[in-house]
């Protein structure tokens, strides 16, 4: 059995597109998972699989999700193994005392042609960011909803991503040990 941990993009925000965490603890386990967990109301959710394939994992739980509810939406499915590997290789671990500014940003695949040099050209002097993998990690200490790089980071790296703060990520990754 392998944990496995679900990033939804976009559920539950604004009155949109709207999943309470029970119902998304039933469908996880009409489709098989077990020891299902979710954090916020966001959409985080944590659980056991014996599903080896993560993109038809994140597929039939995105259709059940639109049979249901009507809107499917993008779920990324990360191993704890990805997950802890996120944290560790977390390049500004000065910044977690506010861990509220550090996001990490899941992407869906690696980036065949991200463009850097706008990205780079877009930052506020106090933002950095750092590409690694499947993350994009970015430390923005006025807060991401004021930062034209958070705004065009998605479209700049070419591949759709899932946000989350540190502290849910730290958040989230308790949860899977449990």
């Amino acid at each position: 059995m392998n944990t496995y941990v679900a990033l939804f993009r976009g559920i539950n925000v604004g009155g949109n597109c709207t999943l309470p965490m029970k119902e998304l603890v039933a469908i996880l386990e009409e489709i098989g998972a077990q020891n299902v967990r979710t954090y916020i109301q966001s959409g985080n959710a944590v659980f056991k699989s014996t599903e080896r394939n993560l993109a038809h994992l994140s597929m039939q739980l995105s259709a059940e999700i639109k049979k249901r509810r009507g809107f499917e939406p993008h779920v990324n499915i990360l191993t704890l193994e990805a997950l802890a590997k996120a944290v560790a290789d977390n390049p500004f671990p000065e910044t977690v005392i506010d861990p509220g500014s550090l996001h990490l940003g899941f992407l869906s695949a690696s980036p065949k042609n991200p463009d850097l040099d706008k990205l780079s050209a877009l930052k506020k002097d106090t933002e950095r960011f750092h590409l690694a993998d499947n993350v994009f990690y970015l430390h923005a200490p006025e807060g991401v909803g004021r930062s034209k790089l958070a705004a065009n980071s998605e479209r700049l790296l070419g591949v759709s991503m899932t946000d989350r703060n540190w502290r849910t990520v730290c958040k989230i990754m308790a949860t899977a040990e449990l």
